[in-house]
């Protein structure tokens, strides 16, 4: 007999809430001058945002009213549509260039970066994948080469747009469901050592991307070209000190922080609301990450468990890589951070998998 359907984790809900509100207002504060000088509106990205904001709601609510087994059944297809838009956004008067690479595709006035839904696609197809192989999870053909390879090819097609940071996101996202799936530890530690030798491989053939890759080391030396970025990021967030500067007050706003309101906005959070603002940001993507793993492992099946685990790995290691970035503990990505920066396509796809994530908790059994 089904498990009649409860109701969903309201925790969860509330603190995906309080984040998509704080991203919203965010938004605006730190892209209101850059929209006025360059547009003409300075609510031009905050009305994008809402907008966004709204559709990926509707994402959600759907999301988390559809029983979470129709996505085992069309895994397949979801996997294959996705690898399709990867490989259409490379095609010349199809996908967009923009600053040297193609990530977007261009669907009249709107722009869809395909990546970002191939992550939540992946993580729909390996939970399928790893449910269905039962013992076979401990084999290296059927727990490791298979799984690398669908996840190394979406990978190598990112690679070509060419970004790296969505490509080492969606190999760790693939490694994190191998280990929870119950791939061999052997296995999971071989492609752990292998990532970083492989990493600096690829950025070896471009001095511009290995200068990136190496400069969040020290930034001062050579603080107007690669360290740029990092320093303006840290003045940022030392600035605001325990409880920032106010809302609305930031400095570095003013052409000083480069992609302020996308992939740098966290600097912002601590330069105009402190140590206190960054601090609840950190405890509500805390929140999110316990309120998932507890629906992932409440959840009836394999299917569901995996599925859950997967999403809120896409969470809340997208937020760790972006935060990481900010504050200099790592190579600068391109990586937004999640249900806060500015960008549909990023924040469409997030909702809709937390919607898949609400709806697992609402079958989730009491262990």
């Amino acid at each position: 007999m089904k498990q009649r359907a409860g109701l969903p984790d309201i925790i969860l809900f509330i603190t995906v809430l309080a984040l998509l509100s704080l991203g919203i207002v965010m938004v605006f504060s730190s892209s209101s001058v850059t929209a006025f000088q360059e547009l003409g509106d300075a609510y031009y990205y905050l009305k994008r945002q809402s907008m966004w904001a709204a559709i990926g709601m509707v994402a959600l609510v759907a999301c988390m009213n559809i029983d979470y087994h129709l996505w085992e059944q069309l895994a397949g297809l979801i996997m294959i549509l996705s690898i399709g838009a990867l490989a259409l956004v490379l095609v010349p008067g199809v996908g967009r260039l923009v600053s040297g690479s193609r990530r977007w595709i261009g669907l009249g006035p709107v722009s869809v970066q395909p990546s970002e839904f191939a992550k939540l696609g992946l993580v729909v197809f390996l939970a399928r994948y790893f449910s269905r192989i039962g013992p076979d999870v401990k084999s290296l053909f059927s727990g490791t080469v298979v799984p690398v390879f669908i996840a190394g090819v979406c990978a190598l097609l990112v690679l070509l747009e060419p970004d790296l940071g969505t490509a080492i996101c969606i190999m760790g996202i693939t490694w994190f469901i191998m280990a929870v799936a119950g791939t061999p530890w052997t296995s999971l530690a071989a492609l752990l050592a292998l990532a970083v030798p492989a990493v600096l491989l690829y950025a070896r053939h471009d001095p511009v991307r290995m200068r990136r890759l190496t400069s969040f080391i020290d930034p001062w030396s050579d603080p107007r070209d690669s360290g740029f970025h990092i320093i303006q990021s840290l003045l940022a967030l030392g600035s605001g000190g325990p409880f920032g500067l106010g809302l609305g007050m930031s400095r570095q706003k003013f052409h000083y922080l480069p992609e302020q309101h996308t992939d740098f906005i966290f600097a912002i959070i601590g330069e105009e609301l402190g140590l206190i603002g960054t601090g609840l940001v950190l405890f509500l993507y805390i929140v999110v990450g316990a309120r998932g793993f507890r629906a992932a492992f409440r959840a009836p099946d394999t299917f569901g468990s995996l599925l859950a685990a997967g999403i809120t790995c896409m969470i809340t290691l997208q937020a760790a890589m972006n935060i990481a970035v900010v504050t200099g503990s790592m190579p600068i990505t391109g990586i937004t951070l999640p249900l806060i920066s500015s960008g549909g396509s990023s924040l469409v796809p997030m909702l809709a998998g937390i919607g898949i994530l609400l709806n697992i908790s609402r079958y989730a059994q009491a262990r």
